[in-house]
């Protein structure tokens, strides 16, 4: 039982490294996008430290966390036997869009070295999407049932509305 535990919180404390390079890679894609509009010399300053900052988030948080959240989630499912279960199947894919997106977002990382950026707009939203992915993927995993998925993304849409309505609020006290 030893391992199960030990894997467990290897696994844990992957996915939040893992998450935590997502979601500073995404804010940063934000910053970078921001940073190409603005005229020189600040363009060029500012875009060469992004392009730093994004190559080191992606090489040491997010892909080595990315591997060892595959490596452990594989340690843990073989000790556990969760592949038999249902709820496990609708992890198994939000999983796959989970590695999904990983990718892409090498692939933006990669462009927006380039200087070929999206509009900051669309960075914006694509952030978010690791947000709806982790709740999924979270509320499936702890109520181990199919319907996980939809409680998590009920989870966040409460939320989202929630931090929506505070931030047209507060936006509103300070004019």
């Amino acid at each position: 039982m030893d391992a199960y535990f030990w894997a467990k919180a290897l696994h844990l404390v992957s996915v939040v490294s893992w998450f935590a390079g997502l979601f500073y890679l995404g804010r940063i894609f934000i910053y970078h996008a921001e940073a190409l509009q603005k005229p020189e010399p600040d363009r060029s300053v500012l875009v060469a430290q992004f392009t730093l900052m994004e190559k080191r988030v992606w090489g040491a948080i997010t892909s080595p966390a990315s591997g060892a959240t595959l490596l452990t989630g594989a340690w843990l499912l073989y000790l556990s036997g969760a592949w038999r279960m249902p709820w496990f199947h609708v992890k198994a894919g939000l999983l796959v869009l989970l590695f999904v997106y990983h990718s892409v977002s090498n692939r933006y990382r990669l462009n927006l070295e380039k200087g070929d950026a999206k509009p900051v707009r669309f960075y914006r939203f694509w952030n978010e999407a690791a947000t709806v992915l982790m709740f999924g993927i979270v509320f499936t995993a702890v109520f181990k049932r199919v319907a996980g998925a939809g409680y998590g993304l009920i989870a966040v849409a409460i939320l989202s509305a929630i931090g929506t309505a505070v931030f047209v609020l507060t936006r509103r006290a300070r004019r």
